[in-house]
């Protein structure tokens, strides 16, 4: 069996179903079924307005958000799919801090449920910094599918590699 970088902490039991299904030459299919077509949100200020209606639905009450954009330099090689900064600065007597959320370019082109993954777990880090119960009990709140389609991410993202990367939504 080949090395499963994206679901290589997963069970070996689900491993060897998602290797059956490469090897049946079934993922793409799977995948293209269970997520038809793309998300309509292409440019940064479409993505700001997404982001923001869904921040203003689940997080009121935290910073406001500065910046969401789709961010060419994010690379998933270096397990970020999607970064968020809280930026402090002095502003004469007063510490203003800005939110801000960079979603890997990748997603410009993926099923809306990917990228209101992404988008979920990025507003999650305004309140809980770290990967732990609180903040996936977040994002399950938010989003409450966050893990089937996180999971399902992690096989588009092994499809990819497969594909040489491309893009199974737009050929």
């Amino acid at each position: 069996m080949k090395k499963l970088k994206y679901i290589n902490h997963y069970p070996q039991a689900v491993q060897q179903q998602v290797q059956a299904l490469i090897d049946a030459n079934k993922l793409e299919s799977y995948l293209t079924n269970k997520y038809p077509t793309p998300h309509s949100y292409k440019n940064d200020k479409a993505l700001f307005s997404y982001v923001q209606e869904m921040k203003n639905e689940y997080m009121k009450k935290t910073s406001p958000l500065s910046k969401a954009v789709y961010d060419g330099k994010i690379n998933v090689i270096h397990n970020a799919l999607g970064t968020h900064h809280f930026i402090s600065r002095v502003q004469g007597s007063k510490l203003k801090a800005k939110n801000e959320i960079r979603i890997a370019s990748l997603f410009k082109n993926t099923p809306e449920e990917f990228l209101q993954m992404i988008v979920v777990h990025e507003l999650a880090h305004f309140k809980e910094k770290e990967h732990n119960k609180p903040f996936y009990k977040l994002c399950e709140h938010m989003f409450s599918e966050y893990h089937q389609v996180e999971f399902d991410l992690r096989l588009y993202l092994t499809q990819l590699d497969i594909a040489s990367k491309i893009d199974i939504w737009n050929n």
